[in-house]
């Protein structure tokens, strides 16, 4: 069975002397339409309240669990914020960067300047991102599965998953032929079904979308 994580991390850094510490995760890196969202979290200094509530990589838990931990982190995370890319960005500066992006602007919309920022994957965010911004000289640490195994990643993941999928929920209602309530946006056999059937929509990042558009 998976270890939930436990704020570990997170501890043995704050006795290091990084007090407030953030961390930021993606949702729809892979995904062929809609945009990438990054949500970037703090839990600490109060990092064992959080530590109860089943909290792990969004993609293990289901809807409903994902929905209540959202709305708990909503009310009692010190400071949480969402940054995202446009399909538009994605095309234009490919997906890597337009990640980058949108990890800079979730890290700007937070109330404070934290200490010190979590990264899940194995990059920090570029020098070029943070440049002439308060956040230059913001210490990094980027963990590899931090999202299954480092507790405000891991929440920074769910907050971002409900936002992401909320929003392709509500795409759905302006092109449901493309089942994006259900696919959110992801290379579905149905869903490249459609994209050959009917065509790209505005929410499709061209750049992936065109190889699936010959029959098969």
């Amino acid at each position: 069975m998976h270890k939930l994580p436990d704020g570990s991390l997170e501890q043995s850094l704050q006795a290091k002397g990084f007090y407030r510490i953030a961390a930021v995760d993606e949702v729809g890196r892979g995904a062929i339409a809609g945009p990438v969202v990054v949500s970037c979290v703090v839990l600490t200094p109060s990092i064992q309240d959080f530590s109860g509530l089943g909290i792990t990589d969004s993609k293990m838990l289901a809807p409903a669990a994902r929905e209540r931990i959202f709305k708990y982190l909503s009310r009692w995370a010190p400071s949480y914020g969402f940054g995202e890319s446009s399909v538009e960005e994605i095309d234009a500066i490919n997906i890597r960067e337009a990640t980058f992006l949108a990890m800079t602007r979730a890290l700007a919309s937070l109330k404070e300047i934290p200490d010190l920022l979590l990264v899940d994957g194995n990059e920090s965010i570029p020098i070029r991102f943070l440049s002439g911004t308060p956040y230059e000289s913001l210490e990094q640490l980027s963990v590899i599965g931090g999202d299954r195994c480092v507790l405000s990643i891991a929440a920074a993941s769910i907050m971002a998953k409900v936002t992401r999928d909320r929003l392709m929920v509500a795409c759905d209602l302006s092109y449901p032929d493309y089942c994006f309530a259900k696919n959110k946006g992801y290379g579905t056999p149905e869903h490249r079904d459609q994209m050959r059937k009917n065509g790209l929509t505005p929410l499709h990042r061209k750049t992936f979308s065109r190889t699936f558009l010959s029959p098969k």
